[in-house]
This record gives C-alpha cells, structure tokens and sequence, in this order.
C-alpha cells in the first residue's frame, strides 16, 4: 500500500478581533496628533492674542467678585431679618397648628438655635419643635395651637403627661417645653412643676414672640449649659 503524504498544517488566520485592533491603533495616534495639533494652534493664536487671555481672567474676577458680594450681602440682610422676627397674638391665632410649629421654630432660630427644626406630624411622639440652644442644651417643644385663643380648650394634665413621658426618655432633652397661644390648667401646673416641663402660655408667648428676650431667660431656671459661650 502506498502512504500519503502528510498534509500541511495551516498557520491559524489572524482574528477578527485582532484585525479590528490593529486598524484601530492608526487611528487613535492620527487623533492624538489632531488634538495636539489643535491645542498647538490654540496656544500660538493665545500668545498672539494675549489680550484676550486677560480680558477672560479680568471677566471671570469680577464675575466671581460680584457673586460672592451677592451671597455676603444676602446673608447678611437673612440674619437682620431673622434678629427682626417678631410675631402678634392676633398674628399667630390665625395660624394652622402647622404654621404655628412654623413660627416656634423660627423664634427659636431668632434665638440663636441655628438648627431649630419643625419635626411635628404623625409619630412625632410628642415632639414638634427640635432645637439646641447656644449652651449646647438640646430642647423638645410641643405646640398646641388654639384658634380661639384663651378661649380655646386649656391644655391640661393629659397632654403634659403625653410630653412628659418621651420627652427625655426618648428625644434625650433637657429643656423640655409646653408652648400654647391658649391657656394651661392648674393641675397641668401642678403637674408640670413637678416633673420640670417649663411651660409657655398666652401671656409668656406674648413677651417672647412680640419682644427680643430668648425663651431661656423668659422661663428663668433651666438646667446647666453644656459648653462656655460668649453668654456664659
């Protein structure tokens, strides 16, 4: 029997794959020389145009200038209008329990207490207004706004209970306050007193939001501050 010869074996072709990168490396260095030609042209035509290199540097400093006055001025004008805020009875009998939540904490931010928050509504657990006064002391304010004003339902034991049991237990303050534009019972005094709950009614909500005083020195004794300030 005759033998057959052996057959050559075929060089493997090049991919695809591999075809397809070796046309896209050209490719990329003919963009590379177009960008650096580009930015070439573009230095030399600013070396010939200097002035306009500065006329933009000068466009952009004022530009920048004007911005920050306006935020400076701004900020400033926020903080006269904030150490203004003044409120009327009249003014916060005709708010809805919401906008008076709204108006406690921006006495409070009048105050000094830069993170004063509205936190009332549905599970809020006794708690409408957050703040932390310049002292460190953290406060818990429940608001119970009355449309008729002392002519309204007084606030009673029942609701100072309510914010007596999660005020410190649960919100960790330590000035913890009924505010009211209505009345308060005397039990609730009683009551408040002995638990500590500091309590502002129509006539001390009054001195507050119509005058300049801050709440803590309204309410006379409080609890130690936690850091030294300027006030201290």
């Amino acid at each position: 029997m005759s033998r057959r010869p052996p057959q050559r074996r075929r060089r493997p072709g090049r991919s695809r794959r591999q075809q397809q990168e070796d046309m896209r490396l050209p490719a990329v260095g003919i963009a590379a020389l177009a960008a650096i030609s580009l930015l070439v042209m573009v230095v030399n035509w600013l070396i010939a145009h200097w002035w306009v290199l500065v006329v933009a540097v000068l466009v952009l400093l004022l530009g920048g200038l004007g911005w920050w006055q306006h935020r400076t001025q701004r900020a400033q004008w926020q903080r006269v209008r904030t150490r203004a805020l003044r409120y009327g009875l009249r003014q916060l009998d005709a708010l809805t329990h919401r906008q008076f939540e709204h108006a406690i904490r921006d006495l409070m931010h009048r105050d000094g207490c830069a993170d004063a928050a509205q936190v009332g509504g549905r599970g809020d657990l006794g708690a409408d207004v957050k703040a932390t006064d310049p002292y460190g002391r953290r406060w818990v304010i429940q608001c119970k706004h009355r449309r008729n004003g002392d002519r309204g339902a007084a606030v009673g034991t029942p609701d100072l209970q309510v914010l007596n049991g999660t005020g410190r237990p649960v919100h960790r303050a330590d000035v913890v306050v009924m505010v009211t534009n209505g009345r308060i019972t005397r039990p609730g005094r009683a009551f408040a007193r002995q638990q500590r709950l500091h309590l502002v009614d129509r006539q001390v909500l009054a001195q507050w939001a119509t005058g300049s005083r801050p709440l803590w020195e309204l309410l006379g004794a409080g609890p130690p501050p936690r850091r030294p300030t300027a006030r201290s």
